[in-house]
């Protein structure tokens, strides 16, 4: 059996016999799409093991309900992940990188894009939902 969809998007992963998910395949089909690429910072580091260093994010967290659709997620460096749960980043309808005021250190705003538009995947079909922007805004963020 499949997990739930995520708006307008297919579920990546399976379940289980004992009902849990396969994050692998939800952080696989993430990092894919993304091309190993941190969605803020636009950096793509590969470490000595020819392994990738960005890690999938879920917008809207499993434990809220949020699916482990490729929709619902994100590729972010360690450190974005950390702010992203914490609510100290989000990003808005328009694909600008929200920050939480003055919690951001400068040099995290320093690696931030000029533009400060969040890089999402070419391709439609991998991009966020917007949805689970707006639930990350009103239930996590803290801008």
């Amino acid at each position: 059996m499949t997990s739930r969809a995520a708006a307008g998007g297919k579920p990546v992963s399976r379940r289980r016999a004992d009902g849990a998910t396969s994050k692998g395949a939800f952080g696989r089909a993430v990092k894919d799409a993304y091309g190993d690429t941190c969605a803020m910072t636009g950096l793509r580091i590969i470490n000595g093991g020819g392994r990738s260093e960005v890690q999938a994010a879920h917008i809207r967290a499993v434990a809220a309900d949020g699916p482990d659709s490729v929709r619902n997620g994100i590729a972010l460096s360690s450190t974005l992940h950390w702010m992203f749960d914490r609510g100290l980043v989000s990003v808005g309808d328009d694909v600008r990188i929200l920050l939480a005021g003055n919690a951001i250190p400068d040099a995290i705003r320093g690696m931030l894009p000029p533009d400060g538009r969040l890089h999402v995947p070419e391709a439609e079909a991998p991009r966020p939902h917007p949805a689970f922007f707006e639930y990350h805004r009103r239930h996590v963020f803290h801008g």
